[in-house]
């Protein structure tokens, strides 16, 4: 599947959003990896009151929230998301959110690689000129 490019104003947004959390003390939050073949599962633990921004996403992924309550910028609206919930990360996807509640955030990877950095490192980015170089690289491609 092809990578999309984000609006610029909602990634301006998570952008400016994400400068501001970076300012503030960062909370280590509990990652739980489960591999099976041809997927890595990437649990995170976040606690009520957590802000939060994610990676880039290069691929599209599914995401689900089985634990709690959250609110969401997603697409170009900002949205209360309670589990259970699934929803797909189209390519070229950054997300902000704050957890309401305690809550667990499970990003799948179809992979057969299982080191979580490996991992981290093929299907995301935290640089806008990477995810804009995978871009590129995709259409000389022709995927």
């Amino acid at each position: 599947m092809a990578a999309v490019e984000p609006s610029a104003e909602l990634r301006a947004r998570v952008l400016a959003f994400e400068g501001e959390q970076l300012k503030k003390p960062q909370v280590a939050l509990k990652v739980v990896i489960h591999n099976s073949p041809g997927i890595q599962a990437r649990e995170v633990h976040i606690p009520a009151g957590t802000e939060l921004t994610g990676a880039i996403h290069k691929y599209a992924n599914l995401n689900t929230l089985s634990q709690g309550t959250m609110l969401l910028i997603d697409g170009d609206q900002a949205k209360a998301v309670s589990a259970p919930i699934t929803i797909v990360s189209p390519a070229g996807t950054k997300r902000a959110a704050k957890a309401l509640t305690d809550c667990v955030w499970t990003t799948y990877f179809a992979t057969n690689l299982t080191d979580p950095d490996e991992v981290v490192a093929h299907f995301t980015t935290n640089n806008e000129q990477a995810y804009l170089d995978h871009v590129e690289r995709l259409k000389l491609e022709g995927a």
